[in-house]
């Protein structure tokens, strides 16, 4: 803008010139004609020539007044832009001689005048262009709301589901024995000791899991806790199902010499449990393994487990969205799972969790949790 600017003075400054070559003693008829209808009458910007006495004598290119218009309202018009190109411009006298006989006054051009409005024409595209992305974004997070709390409901009745099934199906044992011991007179087949302490189980179970998710609202109380305690637990619980989910299926536990750690138990081995039963549904029921194993980090500042599973492992460009609320690769999955499991470990025990390794027959999901609070794992 400024150079253009700086263009339209320096022609300005040749016009004046033409104006003041015109009005000379030295030129003649033919070249004062030429001037006229070649240069003065072809400017492209406004231009009034005022006599010394502050009356318009000639106007060309004045928006919105006729330059062959003398009436007195015409004449009030050009008397207002005159000034007004005064102001913002200043006069430059046309000289013949040593003497002024007459004053030049010019405005900014039409493109120029265009031009000016540019910025504010950028603004507000950039403007516009900030508030469709801010709209969009709005959209993507009301949409990821509703991902999480319709995920979050199904992941209830997915959680709650387990031991509700696992409760029928004792229930529906004792119910058998019963009404056959007493059509026979015989005494009861099973273990009804043993059928009640997994009852008793699972109704604990249930109540852990709604303890899980009154957590999840809440900022969780953190406790020393040994991790390995919370894998045996998560893999004792899932070796007592191997007969319903698979006779070949094995779960090995390998712990390492680990420093305790500052965690909410409960949510901890929720995400374990997660883990856990996501390898379950990857593997082949006859030949899949599961190895859960803990070791210190090199540096001892961080205790590393490691769920691994012989599945048929997750698809590169799948692999960057099994976190992402919502989105799962089972056709009864919620996608929901993943999603609290790093929320548990990244927000509220300031860890670190990932797929590090996925090919078939070897997907590995790591959990990092720090030691001491020393910061956000990275």
């Amino acid at each position: 803008m400024s150079q253009l600017k700086a263009d339209a003075e320096r022609m300005v400054t040749s016009y004046v010139k033409l104006w003041q070559l015109a009005a000379s003693e030295n030129s003649s008829g033919g070249e004062v004609q030429v001037i006229f209808d070649e240069v003065i009458k072809k400017a492209n910007f406004p231009v009034i020539i005022g006599s010394v006495e502050g009356e318009p004598v000639f106007w060309r290119n004045v928006r919105g007044i006729d330059e062959n218009d003398r009436s007195e309202e015409t004449m009030r018009k050009v008397r207002e832009k005159m000034l007004k190109m005064k102001e913002d411009k200043g006069a430059i006298s046309l000289k013949f001689g040593d003497k002024t006989i007459s004053y030049f006054y010019y405005g900014d051009s039409s493109l120029i005048r265009q031009l000016q409005w540019m910025p504010f024409v950028e603004i507000g595209l950039v403007m516009a262009f900030i508030l469709v992305g801010f709209i969009g974004f709005q959209n993507i997070r009301r949409s990821e709301e509703r991902h999480i709390w319709v995920g979050m409901a199904k992941e209830t009745a997915h959680q709650l589901g387990t031991p509700i099934s696992s409760l029928m199906g004792w229930l529906e044992i004792l119910m058998s024995e019963c009404t056959s011991d007493l059509s026979s007179g015989n005494k009861p087949k099973i273990d009804r000791e043993d059928t009640l302490e997994q009852m008793k189980t699972d109704i604990t179970r249930l109540q852990r899991v709604v303890n899980r998710f009154s957590k999840i609202g809440a900022r969780p109380e953190l406790q020393e806790n040994d991790v390995n305690l919370l894998l045996e637990e998560t893999a004792a619980y899932y070796k007592r199902r191997l007969p319903f989910n698979g006779k070949g299926l094995d779960i090995i536990l390998i712990k390492g010499d680990v420093s305790k750690v500052m965690v909410n138990g409960e949510l901890l081995a929720w995400v374990f449990e997660n883990l856990v039963k996501n390898s379950m549904q990857a593997v082949d029921p006859q030949t899949g393994k599961i190895v859960m194993r803990s070791y210190p980090a090199a540096n001892g500042a961080s205790v590393i487990v490691e769920v691994e599973d012989n599945g048929k492992g997750i698809p590169t460009g799948v692999a960057r969205k099994v976190f992402r609320p919502g989105f799962t690769t089972k056709k009864r999955g919620w996608g929901l799972g993943l999603t609290l499991a790093r929320r548990i470990v990244e927000e509220y025990h300031r860890g670190k969790i990932s797929l590090v390794k996925s090919r078939p027959g070897e997907t590995i999901f790591q959990v990092i949790l720090p030691v001491k609070d020393t910061g956000k794992i990275k």
